[in-house]
This record gives C-alpha cells, sequence and structure tokens, in this order.
C-alpha cells in the first residue's frame, strides 16, 4: 500500500498526493500558468529537475523566472544552446566546461582557429535560431563505459577525460536537446525556450584546460542571459559606466599609482595616491583607538613551523610565497594573513580573564601567490596590506563584542558612501580544520551574534574559512555592483593549535575563543572600489588634492601664495596654479583631475582679500573673505573619524 506524501509550500500550506510526484506535477497541481511558468523545483533547499521525483515527505518551492535561483538555470541553460551554436558553426570544435557565473555564463572550446568578433555575432544568431526551435532539455542516465566510448568516437576526449575522473559512485547524465547533448549534471529547465532572448556574447579569452598552465590553451566564450530585455539593458548599461569608472584609468588619470611588469601584482604608489592611502588609513586607526584596539607589528618572514603548526601550510601553502634560508635548510613563508603573528603577540607573558576582551589590530602588509591571470588592477593583487585584527575573548563575550564590530563596521561604510549593506555567514567547508562539534558552536555563535544585533542575513554553505564560520558583508557601489569587504571569522580552532591560554576566574588555563575581523579587507582593493564608487570625485575629506589656488592674472601670484599657505596652515590639502594659462583652462584641467574646490584669485580678489570657490561639477562661484573661506573648507573637509589628535569627534 503506498502512503501519502506531504508537500509544504512557502506559504506553509501542505499538499498530499497519494504516491510519488514530480514538480511538474506539483505545479500542474497548483494551476496551469504556474505549470507553464515553471523551471525548477527547489527541494529541501536543492535546485532539482522539474522531471525530479519526490518520494517522502519534503519541503518545496517551485523556480519560475522570477524567484531567486532563476538565473542561475537561465544561464546554465544558455551555455548549452551557445555550445551546441558553435558546435553547428565549426564543426570539429571540443566542448569542455560551461557554468553559470556571477552575471551570465562562459563555455570553453578546443579548436584551432580563434574565434572572431564575426564569429561571436554568428555565433549568438545561431542561439537564438535554437532557443526559438525549444527543443526539450532531457534528462539522461548512462552507463559510465557506454559514455567514455560515445565521447571519444565523436573526438570529444576532454568530456572523456571528465568522465574517467569522476569518482566510481557518481551517476553520469547527459542532457539532451533535440539532436545535441552534452555531460552535465543539472539542473536545467524543461526547455531550450525558457532561455529567452535576454542574451549576449560578450567576448573571447584564453583558459587552461582545467586552470592548469601546464595544460592546453582553451578559449572561453563569456556571455550575460538575464531574465528579460530590460535586465539585459540594465546590465549593459552598468558595464558601460565600470568602463568609464576603471579605477586603473582613473588611477592613471589622477596620478595616483602605476603598476609595471617588473613587480607584478604590487602597487607603486605616487604622491596623491599615497595621499589618499594614508587619509583613508589615518582614518581607519583613528576609529580603532577609540573602540579600544591595540595596535601591534608582526615580522613579515616567519618560520614554516609556525605555519604548519597554525596549519597555514598545508591548507593555504600553494598561495604563499616560500624562500629557503641558511643554505636551504630553512623553509620561511612570507605571511598572507596576520593571525599567526598575532597569537604569537597574545601568548606573550600570562593572560588573566581580566585582560580580555584584547582587541590587537595591525595594518599588516600581507603576500599571497595569486595566479598571474587573477590579477586586476590594485583589485587583486599579490602584495597588499589588511586593516586586520584579532579579537580573543571568552565564549560569553563573543555576542557583545560581535556587536560592537558589527556597529563600527557599519558606521565606517556609511561614513564612506555605502548605504546599501548585504550580510552574509559563510559556513563550513568540505576542507577544514576543528571537529564538526567545534564548527557547530561557531556557527550558531555567529547566527546568535547577528540575530542578537537584529541584523538580517543569509547563509552560505561551504564557504567558511577552513578554521572557522565567517560574516561576510558586501557592499552595494554607485552603480549596482556587489563587493565583499568586511568579514567576522569565529575561531574556536588556532588558539587550540598554537596553545594560546588565559587563566580563568577557577584559576585555571582555558582557550580565548579568536575572532578574526577585518572592516576594509585589502587597502589596495578597498580604494579601488572607492575610486570607482566615486569615479574618482571623492568627498571633500578623502580627496588626495582638496583644493586648488589658481589665479587669472599674474598680478595675483603673490597673494596665490599666501592663500595656499593659509590653507596649508589649516590642514587642507592644497596645490597652488600660477601659469600663465587662461582661467577656462586650468578649471577644465583641474576638473580632470577630479579636484574638489578650485579657489580663483585675480586683481580684484588680491585687492579685496577674498578668494571665488568653484566646487567641482558646479557652474557658479561663492565669493568669501579668506577667513571665511577658509573656515568654512575646514569644516567641509573634516573626516568623519574627527580630528585624531585631539579625539573629538565632529
Amino acid at each position: 500500500m503506498t502512503s501519502n506524501i506531504a508537500i509544504t509550500l512557502p506559504d506553509g500550506s501542505v499538499r498530499e498526493f497519494g504516491g510519488p510526484v514530480t514538480g511538474a506535477e506539483i505545479a500542474a497541481s497548483i494551476g496551469a500558468r504556474l505549470a507553464k511558468d515553471a523551471l525548477a523545483v527547489k527541494i529541501d533547499g536543492t535546485v532539482k529537475d522539474l522531471t525530479t521525483t519526490i518520494t517522502t515527505d519534503t519541503r518545496i518551492e517551485i523556480v519560475t523566472r522570477n524567484h531567486v535561483d532563476a538565473l542561475d538555470i537561465i544561464r546554465h541553460d544558455a551555455a548549452h544552446v551557445m555550445a551546441e551554436a558553435v558546435q553547428a558553426l565549426y564543426p570539429g570544435t571540443q566542448v569542455t566546461i560551461g557554468p553559470s557565473i556571477a552575471n551570465g555564463f562562459y563555455y570553453d572550446f578546443a579548436r584551432d582557429t580563434p574565434f572572431t568578433p564575426e564569429d561571436l555575432e554568428k555565433i549568438e544568431a545561431k542561439m537564438r535560431e535554437i532557443v526559438a526551435r525549444d527543443a526539450p532539455l532531457v534528462r539522461e542516465v548512462w552507463d559510465r563505459n557506454d559514455a567514455i566510448r560515445f565521447f571519444e568516437e565523436k573526438g570529444e576526449r576532454y568530456k572523456a577525460e571528465i568522465i574517467r575522473d569522476l569518482p566510481e559512485t557518481d551517476t553520469i547524465t547527459v542532457y539532451r536537446q533535440g539532436d545535441w547533448l552534452d555531460l552535465c549534471r543539472g539542473p536545467h529547465a524543461p526547455s531550450v525556450g525558457k532561455v529567452g532572448t535576454a542574451f549576449k556574447l560578450m567576448k573571447v579569452a584564453g583558459a587552461y584546460w582545467r586552470g592548469d598552465h601546464r595544460n592546453a590553451m582553451l578559449q572561453r566564450i563569456y556571455g550575460t542571459a538575464w531574465r528579460d530585455e530590460k535586465e539585459l539593458k540594465q546590465y549593459l548599461h552598468m558595464l558601460e559606466e565600470a568602463e568609464k569608472r576603471d579605477h586603473r584609468r582613473i588611477g592613471k588619470e589622477m596620478g595616483l599609482f602605476h603598476l609595471q611588469e617588473e613587480a607584478v601584482g604590487s602597487v607603486f604608489w605616487h604622491p596623491r595616491g599615497w595621499t589618499l592611502y594614508r587619509t583613508l588609513e589615518t582614518y581607519i586607526r583613528t576609529k580603532l583607538d577609540r573602540a579600544g584596539y591595540l595596535e601591534v607589528r608582526t615580522p613579515q618572514l616567519v618560520d614554516s613551523s609556525l605555519f604548519k603548526a597554525s596549519g597555514h601550510w598545508d591548507m593555504y601553502g600553494d598561495n604563499m610565497f616560500k624562500v629557503s634560508a641558511d643554505d636551504g635548510e630553512k623553509m620561511l613563508g612570507v605571511k598572507p594573513m596576520n593571525c599567526p603573528g598575532h597569537v604569537q603577540v597574545f601568548k606573550q607573558g600570562l593572560k588573566s580573564y581580566r585582560d580580555l576582551p584584547m582587541r590587537l589590530a595591525e595594518f599588516g602588509a600581507c603576500h599571497r601567490n595569486e595566479p598571474s591571470g587573477a590579477l586586476h588592477g590594485i583589485l587583486r593583487v599579490r602584495a597588499f596590506t589588511q586593516d586586520d585584527a584579532h579579537i580573543f575573548c571568552t565564549e560569553d563575550q563573543v555576542p557583545a563584542e560581535s556587536a560592537e564590530y558589527f556597529k563600527l563596521q557599519l558606521g565606517v561604510y556609511r561614513d564612506l558612501g555605502f548605504d546599501k549593506i548585504a550580510v552574509k555567514l559563510a559556513l563550513r567547508p568540505d576542507v577544514r580544520a576543528g571537529t564538526d562539534a567545534v564548527w557547530d558552536r561557531a556557527e550558531e555563535g555567529l547566527r546568535e551574534a547577528l540575530r542578537s544585533a537584529g541584523l538580517e542575513f543569509e547563509e552560505l554553505p561551504g564557504e567558511g574559512a577552513f578554521y572557522g564560520p565567517k560574516v561576510e558583508f558586501h557592499l552595494t557601489d554607485a552603480i549596482g555592483r556587489t563587493w565583499q569587504c568586511g568579514t567576522l571569522q569565529l575561531d574556536f580552532v588556532l588558539p587550540e593549535r598554537l596553545d594560546a591560554t588565559y587563566i580563568g576566574e577557577d584559576g585555571a588555563k582555558h582557550r580565548p575563543v579568536m575572532l578574526h575581523r577585518a572592516i576594509l579587507g585589502s587597502l589596495e582593493r578597498f580604494i579601488g572600489m572607492l575610486i570607482e564608487h566615486y569615479a574618482g570625485k571623492f568627498p571633500l575629506w578623502l580627496a588626495p588634492t582638496q583644493a586648488v589656488v589658481a589665479t587669472i592674472t599674474n598680478e595675483a601670484d603673490g597673494y596665490a601664495a599666501e592663500v595656499q599657505k593659509a590653507f596649508k596652515a589649516r590642514g587642507l590639502r592644497t596645490d597652488l596654479d600660477t601659469r600663465n594659462e587662461k582661467i577656462n583652462l586650468k578649471v577644465r584641467e583641474h576638473s580632470l583631475q577630479k579636484v574638489p574646490v578650485l579657489v580663483v584669485v585675480g586683481k580684484r580678489e588680491a585687492e579685496e582679500r577674498t578668494v571665488a570657490l568653484r566646487y567641482m561639477g558646479g557652474k557658479d562661484q561663492e565669493v568669501l573673505a579668506l577667513d571665511a573661506a577658509l573656515n568654512k573648507l575646514c569644516v567641509d573637509a573634516r573626516s568623519p573619524a574627527g580630528d585624531p589628535a585631539n579625539d573629538t569627534p565632529f
């Protein structure tokens, strides 16, 4: 006798079925419109094909085009459509791997002849023909050996290699769309027509097979796909804006920094760029001083024994730069992060529970062996500085310390111009240190801290650090892009591995909890992000050059120099432009340099001891007495952190 199956829907209602039921059948039982719009079914949090059979009581969601998971399906389907189009147009091309990614999809192809921009136009046109045919996407389970033989006979050696490398326990599945098929785990929509027409092929790039430079170079075609034409248009507009805001171009125009081949992944900061860097660093340092952090400095080169004890040598070693010393008898690691060093500082001298929480901060210079293909301007580098800190505390202190960190973090982001912030909790990865029981405590500890702080959050299974779960803060910039910046990680593992202890009220030794936290993350990356967020037009307090005193006539040169001196004496970063050029040219040039304020002086201003203030982007000017202009700009240029000299918040 078949027992009924209870299906719980997102609204909490329950539908009962007399036996096994598919996602498609559930959708049809709810309504014909839903059945028509359905793309997939989400079963207990996992997206599956609509044809998946459900045999037990479960909670499901029908994934339609407006569902949060719809774009992944649309993009994955689009990748398959693109692969079919390529092989139809260019016989002999081998397909390899083609996933959905953020904002789109790609597929890697093995082909001797390079793809051209004209090829992309042809492929896109062919894709539209395939989508219009709306062939069903059908999942098939194949015997492993039959699948290997099939793909080898087709000349698809990459697909055959993938199958051979899969665990013997894996089910081999292919998805067929008309006469074309591809090896794939899925899930997919019921038919290729569900892709829709809101897609575009973007570019071709090189990619090594399986990301290994020792393997063959493939051609990767990137595309983007969206729910509708409106979303596609918005995305393409965002890309246009992103190109205008590219930090590499703006950084060069403003004279902030440069990069060169002799120091791949490292930044050459120019005077203006270093001023920007130091201003941001000073702001953060002031905030940390007020929040009770103690700043430290730890070594760049550390014996491998410490990194082996911490677990980084085994878990993170491929990303570390390693140096041999003592004629090769000893291995040193260039530190990729600051946490092992901070534990060593904590361990010096006996610590009591009265010393906790102890907040150790460092603007730590770190190095990571990032692949050259992953480097991108100053957003992804090998040499960078973290605004890193570690809070050593008791387990009971975790909620309060976390709440204080969240308050500090969100305040910094508001000061820097970000008000749309998403909070995510990254949970245990497959490869990790520590027992499941320890991870259970750590994950629940962060959940409780987030709830206590009243923060809504999304959970990200499998994306935590190897030693602990982490809270991530994702910022949305001026053109709608998101950036993952600050983190808070709760760690029971590292204090255990590195033998950190404190004396409790009971007189016995206890392990502290370690909270790893960063606000900006990498200063280099955050500055690159700020450049693009503001398109170089920084708020007055942050701008590397806050004002330029520019003359209309050389008769005002002496007064202009006096004005600049007065401005600099009040702490305003001010340049002087007394060139024998027309004022309109000076206005235009300094506007291109993104200088917030132009202080214009001529013969009349010199006689009356006034200045004309012209703000970037504005057409009008404001004439003020010199002292009034000074007072006004000093107020406008105050750092949101206040004045570190007298510790008075403004």
